[in-house]
């Protein structure tokens, strides 16, 4: 896809030099982007036992897609659940909080973009970031419990015999949303087998949607808690896996009061854009602007085709591919970032 096709507002300010990857590994669901300097190449996987086979697996997929090598990829950036488990020896390589990349993400699309609500297979995230940047001003995260996240609806569409992807369609379909008050999951799921039960022995077919319904609204209303906390301010933003729900935006926005802004690319890919729109910026910039991108340094993968002598100014955080050793000083800063 050409990035004219996708950018709210041209000339697009994020567009890399080389050829960039993000990638989103999620609880549940992976995502990646390729970004080159006019096109956005995307694709998705579901996330595996091992997350680097997942992402392995995500950009094989890509390289497929664009007929490029492994070589040609500049820089890649890893976000989302399992972003703490990859690593690369022959790409320089950084990881970054799902959060950061998800402002990001929707901010490449929509500079006008100032509140995301992001959830995900095992938290929801209501945002708060400057248009003028895109970086995170404020956020707020659901807590331990699943209610409110995309876990929470998969159970639920277990429940009601339905496919997840029929969730959101059969709730639309609802005459009565039925009731459900529990906050907790487990009560949650009491109530609706309950519901259940009684629309079977009353003959009522419209039982299933009505408690779909019920479900999403409960949902909502657990992350429009979280929303509250943050404040509301268009454009509002919806990323994150759930974002598809049809369900779960409905209910969203008749508890807002407002709709969220449309988008011209499929929002479970927001957070892969950030990282990849993160790397961009990464593999053009200083080596030692690396480890302090947005405040989130992380062990680095620096480029192998800078001479061990040229390498004095690595920051903290900044690793070298294993087959070329570190100064001492470099190792002590390490050390000191790791502290």
């Amino acid at each position: 896809m050409k990035i004219s096709d996708i950018a709210v507002d041209l000339p697009w300010r994020f567009a890399p030099d080389r050829p960039v990857v993000g990638l989103d590994i999620g609880s549940r669901g992976s995502k990646a982007v390729l970004l080159t300097t006019d096109e956005i190449h995307t694709t998705f996987v579901a996330t595996g036992l091992y997350m680097q086979e997942t992402a392995d697996e995500l950009l094989a997929r890509l390289l497929r897609q664009t007929g490029l090598a492994r070589q040609d990829v500049k820089f890649v950036v890893g976000t989302g659940y399992g972003r703490i488990s990859l690593a690369y020896d022959d790409i320089p390589y950084q990881v970054v909080t799902e959060i950061t990349c998800h402002a990001l993400g929707a901010h490449a699309l929509n500079p006008r973009t100032r509140t995301i609500i992001d959830i995900g297979g095992q938290d929801s995230k209501a945002i708060k970031i400057d248009p003028a940047t895109g970086k995170v001003v404020q956020f707020v995260m659901n807590d331990k419990c699943a209610a409110g996240t995309g876990r929470f609806l998969e159970k639920a569409a277990v429940l009601l015999g339905l496919g997840l992807d029929e969730l959101g369609p059969v709730a639309l379909a609802a005459t009565a949303p039925a009731q459900i008050s529990s906050q907790c999951v487990v009560f949650a799921e009491s109530e609706m087998i309950s519901l259940r039960a009684r629309g079977e022995r009353h003959g009522d077919g419209s039982a299933r949607a009505n408690i779909a319904a019920g479900i999403h609204y409960a949902s909502a209303r657990r992350v429009k808690t979280l929303l509250g906390r943050v404040g509301t301010e268009p454009d509002l933003v919806f990323t994150g896996g759930v974002a598809n729900n049809v369900g779960m935006r409905k209910a969203m926005e008749d508890l807002i009061g407002r709709p969220f802004a449309a988008t011209p690319i499929d929002m479970i890919y927001a957070g892969a854009l950030g990282a990849a729109v993160q790397a961009g910026r990464l593999a053009s910039a200083k080596p030692a602007a690396h480890g302090a991108a947005n405040g989130h340094a992380h062990p680095t993968h620096a480029a192998a085709d800078h001479p061990l002598h040229h390498r004095h100014d690595l920051p903290a955080g900044i690793r070298l591919p294993e087959r070329v050793a570190k100064p001492a000083h470099a190792v002590r800063a390490a050390a000191q970032a790791d502290d």
